[in-house]
Order: C-alpha cells, then structure tokens, then sequence
C-alpha cells in the first residue's frame, strides 16, 4: 500500500522545501497513532474468536500475533491487560496506542513492529492464509512507518528490530543504517548487539550506558576484524592499542595512512576521552549528567568509524 500524497501535504512539502528537517521527540500525535493503527491492521491482520461449525477454519496467525503484543507489553508495564476486558486483544492494543503515554506507545510500536519484521515476515513465507487480513506487506509496513515518523517531524525510525533515535535524517541514511548492514555479517555479532544496545539506551535516556556501549562496541568491531585475520594483540587490548594493530597491519592503504592517523586522533580525543571522562569511571558525590547532544554526537562518531573500518576490511585483500 502506497503513501498518498494529499494536496495539505504536497503543499506542506514545497513550503518546506530546503529548509533543516527538525525532529520532535516527546509527542506522539493522535493522526500519527491512528496511521499506525491502519498499518497494524493492513500488516498484522485482526483478532479472530471461533465461532460456528466452521471455527477449525479461521486464521490463527493473526491471534498469536496479537497474543505476543499484548502479552509482552501488559506484562512490562506490570498490568494485567491493556485497554479494556471486553475488547479483543487487537481492540485492547489500539486502545492502548491511542492513550498511551509517548514512551509507553513507542514500546508497543516498537514491539509490533519486531513482530511485523519477523513473525509475520516468517508466516507469509510458510503460506499466511489470505482470509487473515494482511494486505501489506512487512517490508512496505515498515517503510510506512518511517514515513509517518517523518512526515510528523518524529525524531525515531525502526531498523533491525528496535527504534532508533536520530537527530538527522542525513546522518541516519548515511552513517547508521551502513553501520547495522555492516554489523549484520558473520563474526560481528558482538559489535551489533553493543550497537543497538547502545541506542536502545540513547531513546530510553540512559545517556551514561549509550556511551559505554558505544565504545565497547566500536573496540569489538575492531577486535572482530582481527579474529576474522588471525591478528593477534593482547587480551585486555583498549582502542589505541587495537587501532595501533590495525594500523599496523595494513588495514588502511598507505595512501591513507594520514588521514587514518587524523582519524585514531579524533578518536583519542573523542568518544573514548568522552567515556573515560564523563562515564567510564567514577562520577563523584554528585550525579555526572551527559546532555543528549553530547550523546547523539558520540553515536555518530561510533557509527561512522565503525563504517570506515569495515569498509576498509572489504578493501583489504
């Protein structure tokens, strides 16, 4: 199913046009919470009660889907149900999107969303009966969902099972999502569980834990790439040493070894001194807050040198 472009809307983007995107991230509109409430039911199907002789016959994909949602999310939050009792478990979801507190409703969309990504994917695949009510499929749900984060000036996108929290749609398209394609082969396993570790913390406001992931992850990527060739170094090896390995070896062509040694320094002097100083160790009597810009910025850091590295194994022969 399509994004259609209304008249308010294409006059909204050619009035926008060439101006900075500027994300929001503390409001979930209502119009926004009902377009995923369409998606939800193009892409996941309804809820099913067995009725008649022919009960044996009705779909039940749909109902362990909905199942699953409502199940994991109710017991998250610690209530016994969403919404009200006498509604079906996809009427108690809705209900809870539509009134629910914006973190409380990123976490069922993120969820869905999870499910959409695999359960669903994974049904279609075995044969999804058509009488269940998926009409869209999850590659087109999860691009809607995007969309209408973008088009509501919502700062998150989902990607790889969990939502992200960017700053620039720019930086996302072009540092992040390389990273997590990167990330997903054989042998960096680690490194992408840090990464997304790490900004499941940045959208949860667990500034201090972002960064400590971040570089653990960073300095695993590194570690994974000397593993994969069988480059040794020692144990409890941190980012300047392991670069120095990289270094070293060749990983970087010698025509770029100015510009990798450039980059080693704003490392030094970046997000591992941002660790080390500000989260990596003690924080005093008085609690070490990390402003979210700090944050975001040492993300970016990690994504893009995770990027060039990888890059630079593929290129090394």
């Amino acid at each position: 199913m399509g994004i259609f472009e209304t008249f308010s809307k294409r006059k909204k983007r050619i009035e926008n046009a060439g101006k900075l995107e500027v994300y929001q991230y503390d409001d979930l509109p209502t119009p926004f919470r009902v377009q995923v409430a369409h998606i939800w039911r193009s892409s996941i199907g309804g809820f099913y009660i067995p009725r008649g002789a022919f009960s044996h016959d009705r779909p039940l994909a749909s109902n362990n889907f909905w199942s699953r949602i409502h199940d994991t999310i109710s017991r998250e939050a610690g209530v016994f149900l969403l919404g009200n009792e006498n509604q079906e478990l996809d009427g108690r979801c809705l209900t809870y999107l539509l009134n629910a507190p914006t973190e409380d409703a990123l976490n069922i969309i993120e969820l869905s969303f999870r499910v959409i990504d695999v359960a669903v994917r994974r049904e279609i695949l075995s044969g999804l009966p058509s009488n269940c009510g998926v009409t869209q499929e999850p590659d087109n749900a999860i691009d809607e969902l995007n969309h209408r984060f973008k088009e509501h000036g919502i700062g998150y996108q989902y990607a790889a099972g969990i939502l992200f929290r960017m700053d620039s749609q720019f930086l996302h398209a072009e540092v992040v999502k390389p990273a997590l394609s990167l990330l997903s082969a054989k042998g960096f396993e680690g490194p992408s569980e840090e990464f997304l570790q790490a900004f499941d913390h940045f959208r949860h406001g667990r500034n201090k834990e972002a960064v400590d992931a971040a570089l653990k992850s960073f300095e695993s990527t590194m570690k994974a790439i000397c593993a994969k060739r069988k480059w040794t170094h020692d144990t409890g090896a941190a980012a300047k040493q392991l670069l120095e390995v990289l270094v070293s070896k060749g990983l970087i062509p010698p025509m770029l070894e100015s510009h990798f040694t450039n980059l080693r320094a704003a490392m030094e002097s970046g997000l591992p001194t941002i660790r080390n100083k500000r989260s990596g160790h003690g924080q005093g009597p008085s609690p070490v807050e990390l402003p979210e810009h700090f944050v975001a910025y040492a993300l970016h850091l990690l994504a893009s040198n995770i990027v060039f590295l990888a890059e630079a194994d593929k290129a090394l022969k």
